[in-house]
């Protein structure tokens, strides 16, 4: 039997850092909608900025990224893409949000980098 059969469990911290990921294209989308003019810019970074959140996700930090490459690029798209989704609740003068998210992201994140190695 190969490998690629065998069901992998998912962990609550898998859970965790899914909600986070989520968390994270929800806060850029508010942020071009509620934090710039609409329709333009607004609309233009709603959907830009979440869409190379995503695509940076997809090429280098998920589990079935793109691109193989080693743990310091992983956890450098990973600070990327949360800082910029924390600055953007700091942006849209929600200091506490930003601050909890970033926590939770940097927790979740610290730990399943330590997991990986």
């Amino acid at each position: 039997m190969s490998d690629a059969n065998v069901p992998v469990p998912v962990t609550a911290l898998d859970v965790i850092r899914a909600l986070v990921e989520i968390i994270a294209v929800v806060s850029l989308i508010l942020w071009g909608l509620l934090g710039f003019a609409f329709p333009l810019p607004g609309l233009i970074i709603a959907i830009v900025a979440p869409a190379l959140a995503i695509l940076l996700w997809a090429l280098f930090r998920s589990p079935k990224a793109v691109f193989r490459v080693d743990n310091f690029v992983k956890a450098l798209v990973e600070i990327v893409v949360m800082a910029t989704a924390a600055f953007a609740w700091f942006d849209l003068q929600q200091p506490i949000i930003g601050v909890v998210f970033l926590i939770v992201a940097a927790v979740t994140g610290l730990i399943n980098g330590l997991r990986e190695i």
